[in-house]
């Protein structure tokens, strides 16, 4: 492992504040997963879990959300404070000197440039943290994914994690620029 600086706690853009997780948040991050379709692979089930204390404890002592140095941060809109997504580093399927940058925004965010603009910021985070590479993982039918990467400078790798049910995984890779 290498000796990097932890992701900030708070990024703030021209339209959004990504800040660490609270547990009032557990209510929208739970709306969240149940915009899911049915090929994501979390998704509230049908025994209606998790439920909002599930996520509520999620938030608080998961370390996907928190990991050392890493983590998802919520993501609201400066004016408001309304909470529509997430984003941030995560392992993943990745590593911890090369993690993952994941994002996910409510419907009515979407087609509004929010997931481009908050995975900009976590970019720029992650290379002053002192890291080479970022990957992300995108099932093969998520176009909108693509595009959001695709602006940043991310671009396929060779690797192709295969399945069949939800669609292939494509990793998409990008060298950071250590300036």
């Amino acid at each position: 492992m290498g000796a990097y600086t932890d992701l900030p706690a708070e990024l703030v853009t021209e339209r959004l504040r990504l800040r660490r997780w609270v547990p009032s948040d557990a209510e929208e991050y739970r709306r969240l997963w149940l915009e899911r379709g049915p090929r994501a692979v979390r998704r509230i089930d049908a025994e209606g879990r998790p439920t909002v204390e599930d996520m509520r404890d999620r938030l608080l002592h998961n370390p996907l959300m928190a990991e050392p140095g890493l983590g998802l941060l919520p993501i609201e809109l400066r004016d408001s404070g309304e909470f529509i997504g997430y984003c941030g580093l995560t392992v993943g399927q990745a590593s911890f000197d090369e993690p993952e940058i994941a994002y996910e925004l409510a419907q009515r965010a979407h087609s509004r440039g929010y997931a481009t603009e908050a995975a900009r910021a976590v970019v720029e985070a992650a290379t002053r943290t002192g890291r080479r590479r970022l990957w992300a993982t995108v099932r093969e039918w998520n176009a909108p994914s693509f595009r959001v990467l695709e602006k940043l400078d991310f671009y396929r790798s060779d690797r192709i994690t295969e399945d069949a049910e939800r669609g292939d995984t494509i990793w998409m890779t990008r060298v950071l620029d250590p300036r």
